[in-house]
């Protein structure tokens, strides 16, 4: 049995959407600086919400993610894991843990989500999903909302949420790409990898209005090969999609390293932290940190909208 009803939940939307366009447009001196303005006082101290999503699967995405997630608690940060392919799990078992609870037991009711994170290596944090439970494959619009009222309850210390994404299009994939404030888009140099991601960005610019995007290639042979792939999205993209940013965020090289610590269970940074992989997920880590957040203005209520609203 879910903790709050709809109707509770769609006052709480209806709230948010209200007090974020009433912070928008309040200050009429903001001008040509309303972003960096409106970065330094509406969302200062709430955590990062990244959504790191694929067209397709098999490209390495969740790799991508736990590297970066313990890269990112070595420089410092409190790190927290949302492995949202809810019907099959992937994080957990990746990184060698045996969770107790999973996000089924939250939605079930039998326990909080405090109860069901768990320690990870590095000092990172895990929300993990479950496994073959084919209902929460599709959340319906309550669910949806309560998973976004848990986490405005949670109370512990947290500088970035990294959200593990499943594959494809579905709707509950556009729903946590909706509900992060920021969007990774990984894909690899395979034409239906590239192809996969082009319709991902399509759906997410012409159904959600969504028009910034980092960019990550694994799995290359070179650093021009991953900007030729680079180039090539954003080529097509920009013809097709009209005004859209697409920010180079990095590149993962092929590295026997990688399945290496795959099939250990454990984190290639962790494991092999000289590899040129490793070397390269640190410095994707340095990245995410030296770009400026965005703030995307969409209407849509977000992971933590509390803080992010000031209030």
């Amino acid at each position: 049995m879910l903790h709050m009803q709809l109707a509770d939940m769609e006052q709480i939307m209806n709230q948010a959407a209200t007090l974020k366009q009433w912070k928008q447009f309040s200050s009429p001196k903001e001008g040509h600086n309303t972003y960096r303005n409106r970065k330094n006082s509406v969302n200062q101290g709430h955590p990062r919400v990244i959504c790191f999503s694929s067209g397709k699967g098999g490209v390495g995405k969740t790799s991508i993610v736990t590297n970066l997630a313990i890269a990112l608690s070595q420089k410092g940060k409190k790190v927290l894991i949302l492995d949202a392919d809810l019907g099959l799990a992937n994080v957990d078992v990746m990184l060698g843990l045996v969770p107790k609870y999973s996000i089924h037991h939250l939605f079930t009711g039998n326990k909080e989500l405090h109860d069901i994170l768990i320690d990870g290596p590095g000092g990172i944090k895990l929300l993990p999903a479950s496994s073959g439970i084919q209902e929460m494959v599709n959340l319906d619009e309550s669910e949806k909302l309560f998973l976004l009222n848990e986490f405005d309850s949670l109370q512990m210390p947290l500088d970035i949420m990294l959200i593990d994404n499943a594959a494809g299009i579905s709707d509950t994939v556009m729903y946590f790409n909706m509900a992060a404030q920021e969007r990774v888009v990984v894909l690899t140099p395979e034409p239906t990898s590239i192809t996969d991601a082009y319709a991902l960005i399509k759906v997410l610019v012409r159904t959600h209005k969504v028009n910034r995007f980092h960019i990550i290639i694994n799995w290359v042979n070179s650093k021009q090969e991953a900007h030729r792939v680079f180039s090539q999205l954003a080529t097509v993209a920009d013809k097709f999609l009209g005004i859209l940013s697409l920010n180079f965020l990095g590149f993962i090289p092929k590295d026997a390293a990688v399945p290496k610590s795959v099939r250990k269970q454990r984190a290639a940074v962790e494991l092999f932290p000289e590899s040129r992989a490793s070397r390269k997920m640190m410095e994707l880590a340095e990245n995410i940190l030296n770009t400026e957040e965005s703030l995307t203005q969409d209407g849509n209520i977000k992971f933590f909208w509390k803080n992010l609203l000031g209030i």
